[in-house]
């Protein structure tokens, strides 16, 4: 999985020299599989570009359409990288023609060696499906998070 944050690490910094890098997290596990990419702007705030990600969670409880979701700029509620700590809040709901319901991933890791972030994330997934019983339910997943930033 090192190689491949690498890769994209690389990939993602491919802009202007000194200008920009990238950022790439991931995680494994058996409940959870999630992978977030992005560019990211050297100076004020570091703001992110290009960024996206996966996720798939094994629990079938959970309704497909959450399970296996896709996430793009839009969808990074938080961030905060100050050289000791990279920090995300990821937020999607589904869409409007079915029931209410969410994937929101928190990821916080603290600077290791070379570029590493170790932490944790943490996955909630709101579900108000007929399979739920009407009033919705809520799954929660925690596990060990790793991400490159260059």
């Amino acid at each position: 999985m090192r190689a491949m944050m690498t890769a994209m690490s690389i990939l993602l910094a491919a802009g202007p020299a000194g200008a920009s890098g990238g950022l790439s997290c991931g995680a494994k596990d058996e409940a959870v599989k999630l992978t977030i990419e992005s560019g990211v702007t050297r100076g004020m705030g570091s703001p992110v570009f290009n960024f996206r990600g996966e996720i798939e969670i094994s629990h079938k409880a959970i309704s497909q359409d959450l399970r296996k979701m896709s996430f793009e700029r839009d969808h990074l509620a938080q961030y905060w990288l100050d050289g000791e700590e990279l920090r995300m809040v990821v937020y999607r709901e589904r869409g409007s023609d079915k029931p209410h319901g969410y994937v929101e991933i928190t990821v916080r890791t603290k600077s290791g060696d070379e570029g590493d972030y170790i932490g944790q994330y943490s996955v909630t997934v709101f579900d108000m499906t007929d399979a739920t019983g009407g009033d919705g339910k809520t799954y929660n997943f925690t596990g060990r998070a790793t991400c490159l930033v260059e």
